[in-house]
């Protein structure tokens, strides 16, 4: 038997790789190595939908398990890839096992930020990035807890929305001097701090964490400027990191994750990566890019596909992402970083508008505010300008 395509990681790019690869008639053997005991499954939902409880775990799996059966893929689940040999084209498992790979494909995705405090260990410090997350979260959040999210983000508003519903006390910190300060304009930034606490949601902007209080478990937050602010629970929203290590380690080339070409090709011959672990170049827009959304993990891995097979794919999408806080829906197309200003069209008030933001003349972004036209629109425009040279 040759020897078989090992994707690391089963999540959402893997599960397109085996997907894409079934239909294109790959015939080699394709093993999947994932640390969580679940098959490939959506995460989008899990601060929002499985939450809270609108949606039961089995609706989560991206496939059913005999798909993998029928497209030739063995699922190792529970499993753990401690390192890689490129010289000799292997894999050692956690157990000490080895494997021989024909190919490789990364696709490791992130994992939650540390929170960088005094405190942060304690029982009933919570993140939210896989199943078992959201289950341990799930059992502490009764009506009533007071709950502090630490951080003013899209996970952070959107787990806030849905503990707002179930019934708990809820606080939101946020370090710099707006939410969404990194990802949106001030139209956007004010628009969901009135549209959280109109829900009965405390925001507090421009002020850090000193420290997570308790002894057997949270019972506060001190504040930097020395406010204490009680607490039975508290969610760290920090952001995530990418899951490189396993890859730096093998030598490969790493900048804000692994490295890839436009075709998904590492630095390593037969090694490819694809998710939000794969750091891209994007000639639309003019510099490398890691993203971490699922359009990206679905894309990216069809193109690694194609690479695996020998073809190649010149990967340069216009990023898009989506956020879902109470009735609004939030939509946003392309790179915002870069811009210089911005046009709002719509009713801000109403809840319905659209935020467009330019770097000189060039439209770069555009969020969307229960407005799918115009995000529909701008997925199309953005795709059409010409493309900017990637330095490097």
């Amino acid at each position: 038997m040759s020897a078989p395509l090992v994707i690391i990681g089963a999540g959402q790019a893997a599960a397109q790789a085996v997907t894409s690869l079934k239909a294109e008639g790959y015939g080699k053997p394709i093993i999947v190595i994932g640390e969580e005991p679940y098959l490939p499954y959506q995460r989008p939902p899990l601060s929002k939908a499985y939450l809270g409880g609108e949606m039961t775990e089995d609706r989560l799996e991206l496939k059913a398990p005999a798909f993998y059966a029928e497209a030739g893929a063995e699922m190792r689940l529970s499993t753990r890839v401690a390192r890689i040999f490129p010289v000799g084209k292997e894999v050692e498992l956690s157990d000490g096992a080895r494997l021989t790979y024909d190919a490789l494909l990364i696709a490791t995705g992130t994992r939650a930020r540390a929170l960088p405090v005094p405190g942060a260990e304690l029982p009933g410090v919570f993140s939210i990035r896989s199943i078992d997350d959201v289950k341990h979260f799930r059992a502490a959040a009764q009506p009533g807890a007071r709950l502090v999210i630490i951080g003013g983000g899209y996970i952070g508003l959107e787990t806030a929305a849905k503990a707002k519903t179930l019934g708990l006390d809820v606080t939101v910190v946020e370090g710099a001097p707006r939410l969404l300060a990194r990802v949106a304009c001030t139209t956007i930034s004010d628009f969901a701090r009135l549209l959280h606490e109109g829900h009965g949601v405390t925001i507090l902007t421009g002020t850090g964490v000193a420290r997570i209080l308790g002894t057997d478990g949270v019972t506060g937050v001190e504040l930097a400027d020395g406010r204490v602010l009680p607490a039975d629970l508290v969610l760290s929203a920090v952001g995530a990191v990418p899951n490189g290590e396993i890859a730096a380690d093998a030598g490969l080339a790493m900048e804000n994750g692994i490295r890839v070409d436009e075709t998904t090709r590492t630095s390593v011959p037969d090694i490819y990566a694809a998710g939000d672990v794969a750091n891209f170049p994007s000639k639309l827009y003019g510099r490398r890019v890691r993203l971490e959304s699922v359009q990206n993990a679905i894309d990216q891995a069809k193109a690694a596909a194609k690479a695996i097979r020998g073809g190649s794919v010149a990967y340069d999408p216009v990023p898009w992402f989506w956020s879902d806080q109470y009735d609004v829906k939030l939509q946003i197309a392309g790179l915002l970083d870069g811009h210089d200003r911005t046009e709002c069209e719509g009713d801000v008030a109403a809840g319905r508008f659209c935020v467009r933001y330019f770097a000189g003349d060039r439209l770069v972004a555009v969020a969307s505010v229960n407005d799918p036209k115009s995000h529909m629109l701008a997925r199309k425009a953005l795709a059409t300008p010409p493309p900017v040279p990637v330095p490097g």
